[in-house]
């Protein structure tokens, strides 16, 4: 089993995949605990002292002006039962597992001043496998922390966490896998929950998702410009440097690779459908947004974004808005607006395919012709697919109101929009196994096969890059010959796309 380590070098998505869906193992660097050692002597020191800091010796949000009169220990299982309000389906283990790890990544950081043993605690249960059950619904961005109070509780042995394939009480899963539950010393319950982790996590899970699924859509555009016999030389990259922008160098790159031979061929027109035309500068912007929001989710994922921080080398405890992540909301509604873009081309493309025979081939690539429906019906299952993602892709950072008293009158609702945008990019990738099935349909209509039904245009001959991808497809969906259940394949497809097995 793979070791990814936190507190040393730079966490990255990669390692979030790692833990959260490859089941690596999570080490710690060698100067983790005395950096939590000194922080929480810190926070005892300047506790002892008589300063006022907000969730150990006063209350929380609104409460902020009460003092606690309580236990101090005693007053962090009570914050976390009074903020466990969560509700909604459970998040997938695999983002419960982002989660621990965010947060544990950003405890190493030593800004929050929590008990060395119980931040061990964490990363022990993480190894273990331990996950608790987890309700989606309850964060509105400022701070993930009404659903993080399962990851505390399930520390100190309450709720429910699914252990080795069964849902059993965190008390019994703990003392299966050996572990003891923890005493939280004060603000402990606080430092466990008062991060974005699960906005960290996720948004981590869904950058490695767009990157594959962008992968793939090249893959498919370059099938679709080789079958329609596009010209390519808008792939130039002269082209791309009379016009900078980001990512769109890379993509044309990409593309013009996935496409390489010994001789390139004659262009089949002179310019194309803008949705053709216009990929490296479509696919370009989509792979900055992707850089954006990875950029996004690794500050945070390497950040100490506490409230209050304990600066330890200072010997100051301060109050902060590190937990607010307006910038990490902002570039998941970009990336799902990039997306949305890129999907609605895909399937302009598609359409452009399967239509009235188009660039030579049959109409709606019917190697039958006469009432043959072939691909057309999927036209519409096409415009449902685009009009869903068409709806997620509408803002929701700004949809939230004043809550506690006023005190947080502000929110970024990351989540959520962390939410929505993973939810595109699995129907993008929807659209892409589309249009791959119809790019492979088309490029089997020109191989020569099927010489009466194609009568504009020279045997096709596939590029290497190209003819791999056209292989990786015919191992999922065969040639249409006659009318069958297109929607059978089309759904053959995506699960081979979206079972992180493809490869072309």
């Amino acid at each position: 089993m793979s070791t990814v380590e936190i507190g040393g070098t730079h966490v990255t998505v990669e390692d979030v995949v790692a833990v959260a869906r490859d089941g690596a193992a999570v080490g710690v660097a060698s100067a983790v605990p005395e950096r939590l050692r000194k922080a929480r002597e810190v926070l005892d020191r300047v506790a002892a002292a008589g300063q006022r800091i907000y969730g150990l010796n006063t209350g929380l949000g609104a409460n902020l002006g009460t003092s606690v009169e309580c236990d101090a220990s005693e007053f962090q299982r009570q914050l976390l039962h009074g903020r466990s309000g969560a509700v909604g389906d459970p998040l997938p283990i695999e983002v419960v597992r982002a989660t621990m790890f965010a947060r544990a990544a950003m405890l190493s950081r030593s800004g929050s001043g929590i008990s060395p043993n119980v931040f061990d605690a964490l990363v022990a249960a993480l190894n273990a496998g331990v996950h608790p059950v987890m309700p989606s619904i309850g964060s509105i961005g400022a701070g993930d922390l009404v659903l993080m109070t399962a990851l505390a509780r399930c520390l100190i042995g309450e709720g429910d966490v699914d252990y080795r394939g069964g849902r059993l009480p965190a008390s019994e899963a703990l003392a299966r896998a050996g572990l003891s539950q923890v005493s939280l010393a004060p603000k402990d319950g606080l430092s466990l929950i008062n991060a974005s982790a699960v906005s960290a996590g996720a948004g981590a899970l869904a950058v490695a998702d767009a990157l594959s699924a962008f992968d793939q859509q090249q893959q498919a555009a370059a099938l679709t410009m080789e079958a329609t016999g596009a010209n390519l030389t808008i792939l130039d990259p002269r082209l791309q440097m009379a016009r900078p922008a980001p990512g769109q160098a890379e993509a044309a790159s990409q593309l013009r690779a996935l496409l390489a031979r010994e001789a390139d061929p004659m262009p089949g027109t002179l310019q194309d459908p803008l949705s053709i035309r216009c990929i490296p500068s479509i696919h370009g912007a989509l792979l900055n947004g992707i850089g954006q929001a990875r950029r996004a989710v690794e500050i945070e994922l390497n950040a100490a974004a506490d409230n209050p921080l304990v600066l330890a080398d200072d010997g100051l405890v301060l109050s902060t808005g590190n937990f607010h992540t307006p910038a990490l909301a902002l570039a998941f509604e970009t990336l799902g607006l990039a997306i949305a873009q890129t999907a609605a081309a895909t399937a302009a493309r598609f359409i452009q395919l399967t239509g009235s025979g188009r660039n030579g081939l049959p109409k709606y690539l019917s190697p039958t012709g006469g009432a043959s429906a072939g691909f057309v019906p999927l036209q519409k299952t096409v415009t449902a697919v685009l009009a869903a993602i068409r709806q997620k892709a509408n803002p929701v950072m700004l949809d939230f109101l004043p809550v506690s008293e006023g005190v947080e009158d502000h929110a970024t609702q990351t989540p959520l929009a962390i939410a929505k945008c993973a939810e595109m990019i699995a129907l993008w990738r929807r659209l892409i196994a589309f249009e791959l099935m119809a790019a492979a349909q088309a490029a089997d209509l020109r191989d020569g096969e099927l010489k009466d039904t194609v009568q504009k245009h020279q045997p096709l001959v596939l590029a290497p890059g190209t003819q791999a991808i056209h292989t990786a497809i015919r191992m999922h969906v065969s040639m249409l010959r006659e009318d069958r259940p297109l929607g059978i394949d089309a759904e053959t497809l995506y699960a081979a796309l979206s079972s992180g097995k493809w490869q072309a």
